[in-house]
């Protein structure tokens, strides 16, 4: 079942797109409706104002999600699935191209043939004025000179009309017929296509576009697609005749043979030079490297007149413009639906360029999320070994043992248990209670629940267990004490500016990469945070309530806690809820740094090797359990606190 849901993840979110689109507008419609009765019965700054409104979080979360479907290209693959195929067979067409697009001026400003003349005579400038001078001996000195007057030379000739051999003329005008028959046959569109030309039974056979390893499917799946597929191979080949066309008259050999002698005798002088110091051999090296450099970027025959190339290029121009056109919708769907460069074609694969790139499509995300719920690890399911939320039994014998310390143990009269002379050993009641101290009775089984979630739960709740049984006492008492404040704000104003990160490498260095590091680390965000929440509270109390109290005779126990504790609770239940977010961002930063388990060891691995997909999982993960926790956190305070707001 799951299978066939995740094969048919694109139609199943069309019918999600529609579904949302109409919840949608639903709620926009039931929202304004709903806020003009409510005006006419509540006045401005009325907090009842606020409460409901459930409509309107059906409209964010499903504006939200439809969001995300347009950006991660999800809407194009829900209602247009044969889209990134075929547009896949024109990036095939331009990767194709692009070999002889990068020597012309399309896309750029200059012909490539201009870019080098301008670029290596600037440099032949440069190098001749920085000549060093009583490095080289006159004759060397004079060579170089005339290595550089020849090439500038072979420059002029390269950069002549009348220079270029017929052959090279002959083999252009090759490739431009060819790139006009193809211009031809791309205007004729896929009526021209043979029968055999139709998608092959093994493009039909692949996995829809992004189901499988491929991310996009490569061979041609459509009519359309076939044509541009086969213009792409008779492109390439194109490619590699213009890639091996060389403008090389005689005079250039010459002068290239030349040069070529000029400067092997030059560093064969210079590594004879045996009496010379090292400095100046150095120098005489990296200045006749810096000279052949420029030479070996002119040797290999590829610039050629600027006119000559001009037939190419309108021709390349044209077909590209008859590329566009034959796209015909395909143009309107990748304008549209497909945010960003659109479909890519690397060397071996074709992938999606812009949001899409980072932003996975929602029913991938879900689909991920899925096998990583996955309870059976055999079959793939889980992270690393570990579930990511199951139920597993645990061993009642080391809870205990957890919380006895085996000191307990020792400090208690009597012996341990020794053997007798025929070898048995007969135990004291201290051998048994070490052993339910170190967990080796059998106490029986409870569920309890196990992995990657429950890893990063348990830390967070632990330490904030902690931070709000040690924080709000402190807090409190430094709101009503001149000591308490005074000794221990400076301690605390001290660490709670530096943020947790700070702290986290010597904290894991200190504990290791275990699981009371993680909890020390959260137990300094949350204590912090509970200490000022709950000092804040108290030292808000209003004078005259604690006067009253007074003067009705209540003791200073009851006014810490039926007057100053009840005015400290909403500080002291916001700063739970802040406790817990910190927490929760810390502890994924933290299982980052260091760690084997938890949602932040998840999205760790996935960043290491840009598995975006599950990089969001990780993220969904996160804000729901965030969620959650904020939601628990509001009903707790609606219970505690039913007064806040309403005095």
């Amino acid at each position: 079942m799951l299978e066939w849901i995740s094969y048919h993840r694109a139609d199943i979110a069309a019918v999600l797109i529609l579904v949302l689109a109409a919840v949608f507008l639903w709620s926009v419609y039931y929202g304004m409706r709903t806020s003009r009765l409510r005006d006419k019965e509540q006045v401005f700054g009325d907090p009842e104002r606020t409460s409901g409104g459930w409509y309107w979080a059906v409209c964010g979360l499903t504006t939200i999600l439809l969001v995300w479907f347009y950006f991660s290209w999800g809407l194009a693959r829900a209602y247009f699935p044969t889209a990134a195929n075929e547009l896949c067979q024109v990036a095939k067409v331009h990767e194709a191209m692009s070999p002889i697009v990068a020597r012309l001026p399309i896309g750029s400003r200059y012909f490539k043939s201009t870019d080098l003349v301008v670029r290596n005579s600037e440099q032949l400038e440069v190098i001749e004025a920085d000549l060093p001078e009583g490095v080289f001996t006159p004759a060397q000195t004079r060579d170089l000179r005339q290595i550089m007057v020849e090439t500038r030379e072979l420059i002029a000739v390269y950069s002549d009309p009348a220079r270029v051999d017929g052959a090279v003329h002959r083999q252009l005008a090759n490739i431009v017929g060819t790139l006009q028959d193809l211009t031809v046959r791309v205007q004729g569109g896929v009526d021209n296509l043979r029968p055999a030309l139709r998608p092959s039974s093994a493009a039909l056979a692949q996995t829809p576009w992004g189901v499988g390893d491929e991310e996009i499917p490569n061979l041609p799946m459509t009519a359309r697609g076939v044509l541009f597929d086969a213009v792409a191979q008779d492109v390439a080949a194109v490619s590699e005749d213009f890639l091996t066309l060389r403008n090389m008259p005689p005079e250039a050999a010459r002068l290239i043979a030349q040069i070529r002698g000029d400067i092997d005798r030059i560093k064969a002088e210079i590594e004879a030079d045996t009496a010379a110091s090292a400095e100046i051999t150095e120098a005489r090296g990296n200045y006749v490297k810096a000279v052949e450099r420029i030479f070996r970027r002119l040797d290999d025959g590829t610039i050629f007149p600027a006119n000559i190339l001009n037939e190419v290029n309108e021709a390349v121009a044209v077909m590209l413009d008859e590329v566009a056109r034959a796209k015909g919708s395909l143009r309107v769907v990748d304008a549209l639906f497909m945010p960003g460069f659109g479909v890519v074609k690397t060397r071996t694969i074709c992938i999606e360029q812009g949001s899409s790139r980072w932003l996975p499509k929602p029913t991938d995300v879900v689909a991920k999320l899925s096998l990583l719920a996955n309870p059976n690890i055999e079959e793939g399911g889980g992270f690393k070994g570990t579930r990511l939320l199951w139920v597993k039994w645990l061993a009642i014998a080391d809870v205990v043992g957890f919380f006895i310390p085996d000191g307990v143990v020792d400090v208690l009269p009597g012996g341990y248990g020794t053997h007798d002379a025929s070898g048995g050993f007969v135990p004291t009641y201290k051998d048994r209670l070490l052993a339910l101290a170190q967990g080796e009775v059998n106490l029986g089984h409870v569920p309890m629940l196990d992995g990657h979630i429950w890893d990063s739960l348990f830390r967070v709740l632990v330490a904030l267990f902690f931070g709000v049984l040690l924080g709000v006492p402190l807090g409190i008492y430094m709101g009503v004490s001149r000591f308490f404040k005074s000794f221990f704000d400076p301690m605390i104003e001290l660490y709670r500016p530096v943020p947790p990160l700070a702290w986290a490498p010597l904290i894991l260095t200190i504990f290791g990469i275990q699981d009371d590091g993680k909890i020390f680390l959260l137990f300094m965000v949350a204590f912090a945070i509970m200490v000022i929440s709950a000092r804040t509270g108290a030292s808000g109390t209003q004078i005259s309530k604690i006067r009253a109290s007074h003067s009705l005779g209540a003791s200073n126990g009851q006014i810490l806690r039926h007057v100053i504790l009840p005015n400290a609770l909403p500080e002291i239940l916001t700063g739970v809820r802040i406790a817990i977010g910190v927490c929760w961002g810390t502890l994924v930063a933290a299982e980052m740094l260091a760690g084997t388990t938890g949602v932040g060891f998840i999205e760790n691995v996935a960043r290491t090797v840009s598995d975006y997909e599950l990089i969001w999982v990780t993220i969904l993960i996160m804000g729901l359990l965030g969620l959650l926790f904020d939601l628990f956190m509001r009903k707790l305070i609606s219970i505690l606190i039913p007064w806040r707001g309403k005095g």
